[in-house]
């Protein structure tokens, strides 16, 4: 068990470090481009605004509740075969 706690705090560690390397990499370039970089982030605001993100996520979710019904079929009979295997 210890093992795994280690093997997920460096995981988490790494993540954070290169997040953070990616954050001070972003900084450096607006402080270099502050123009180009306002342009970049005008051209990602309009083309967010123009997305229908609303029907995007809804279709996501439809997407997910009709997914999530044969796991739950697949989960329970995982566990009633395990169950019979057991009493055995």
């Amino acid at each position: 068990m210890e093992g795994s706690e280690d093997l997920a705090g460096r995981g988490v560690r790494h993540t954070r470090e290169q997040f953070d390397q990616f954050l001070n990499q972003t900084e450096n370039y607006v402080r270099e481009n502050p123009g180009q970089s306002l342009f970049y982030a005008f051209v990602a605001g309009f083309i967010l605004n123009q997305l229908p993100i609303g029907r995007i996520l809804s279709g996501v979710f439809r997407l997910s509740l009709f997914a999530l019904k044969p796991a739950i079929l697949i989960y329970s009979a995982t566990k009633l075969y395990q169950a019979a295997q057991e009493e055995e």
